[in-house]
């Protein structure tokens, strides 16, 4: 089974017209994007946009052999024209398979938001799964799935990174399938940054026009199973973390901050925390990170090791110069091996946020140096045994390592 990818962006396009953001005016040559539309084995054409027929010329392909036209999604903008020798778009009622007589079979998923799903399955038992723009499937749970995953996944990635991973919580998605991401808006800037949170998912874009052979194999890169993310007071990098893990299932967040009953800022933070969190995600509070390293189990988003530090700190007596100096900076130094052991040998994904403060103003106590000099210390110990390293700085995350 083939798809071409006549369009592959957002129902607006990209770039919107009239839009002046700098996603927008960016987006240019490779990285501009029609509506997106695809068809399928040149028999099924999946969205109608406006000029799908010049699309398909550009694409080296003919809509003159399309059987059947479905649409996805309401379609908000001026009516769009259907070309001579198409057949009239329709709808397929949810749960309801339409079968065609070139041997392809349409099963219309249920949506959790306004449009349809499609569930493909072609003459050679290849199967695809189109999701609508801003939406994920409906009444997913486990076992609610067939049991073997799709071959290939084209849905809004950057839009609903939660419906990515209710699939691959019931096992709709697995390792070997292929995950694009289509109906591309202007929420995150092309080019690089963009292909960056598409690995970080799983997942890859490709140019409009695109023809993919479903079930071929493609070099997608691996998620990484060890990343640390660095930064400054509210630059980003909590967000970058919680980011880079909100496609997968059954995260466990690591809040080593504790609650600080009594201070009402901290309540602040914590609460906005919690907030942009999935609700799938479990969270506990604990400073004891060596034995859930040491566990088999779902991915761990670690926020973050400076509190981690502090509490180490605090047992070892750090902040006295002379219990510092008879045992507490070995005390210490052991637990920071014993951490960066643990993140050596674990099989977890684990993503760990940090403070970077050694770039910034020289602490006027010793016990503020002395705090700036180990956190610089762990950073460097973790960063070495993680495959990518981030720092973020403004909201933009610079690559490190990785």
């Amino acid at each position: 089974m083939e798809l071409t990818l006549l369009g592959t962006g957002a129902p607006a396009g990209l770039p919107r017209p009239d839009c002046p953001c700098a996603a927008c005016a960016t987006a240019l040559g490779v990285d501009a994007r029609a509506a997106t539309s695809v068809v399928v084995d040149g028999a099924l054409l999946l969205d109608l946009t406006p000029g799908a027929a010049f699309a398909a010329a550009r694409a080296g392909r003919s809509l003159s052999g399309v059987r059947q036209v479905l649409l996805s999604h309401p379609h908000d903008g001026p009516p769009v024209e259907v070309p001579a020798g198409l057949p009239q778009p329709g709808r397929v009622p949810d749960g309801r398979e339409l079968a065609l007589l070139t041997g392809h079979r349409a099963r219309a998923v249920a949506m959790d938001s306004p449009g349809t799903g499609y569930a493909v399955t072609g003459p050679d038992g290849r199967r695809v799964l189109y999701l609508p723009p801003g939406g994920a499937p409906a009444g997913l749970e486990e076992g609610s799935a067939q049991a073997e995953p799709y071959d290939m996944l084209l849905a809004d990635v950057v839009g609903r990174p939660d419906g990515l991973a209710r699939l691959r919580a019931v096992g709709a998605v697995g390792p070997t399938t292929d995950v694009v991401a289509v109906h591309l808006d202007h929420d995150v800037p092309p080019g690089a940054e963009l292909r960056r949170r598409l690995a970080a998912a799983g997942a890859r874009a490709v140019p409009d026009g695109t023809t993919l052979a479903v079930g071929a194999y493609e070099d997608v890169p691996d998620v990484p199973r060890r990343t640390l993310v660095l930064g400054g007071a509210r630059s980003g990098k909590s967000v970058e973390a919680e980011r880079r893990l909100e496609a997968f299932p059954d995260v466990l967040y690591v809040a080593t901050g504790g609650t600080r009953n009594g201070d009402g800022e901290w309540a602040e933070r914590v609460a906005a925390h919690r907030e942009r969190r999935p609700g799938s995600w479990r969270t506990v509070e604990t400073c004891d990170l060596v034995p859930l390293l040491k566990e088999d189990g779902p991915p761990l988003l670690i926020d973050c090791l400076s509190l981690w530090l502090t509490d180490a700190m605090d047992s070892v007596g750090a902040w006295d110069d002379a219990e510092w100096a008879d045992g507490g900076e070995r005390a210490l130094r052991e637990r920071v091996r014993e951490l960066t052991e643990a993140v050596r040998q674990t099989r977890r994904v684990v993503v760990a946020v940090s403070n970077e403060v050694g770039s910034g103003i020289v602490p006027v106590t010793a016990s503020g140096r002395r705090y700036r000099d180990e956190l610089g210390r762990l950073n460097a110990a973790f960063a070495g045994e993680c495959e990518q390293v981030l720092l973020v700085v403004a909201g933009q995350a610079v690559l490190l390592r990785g």
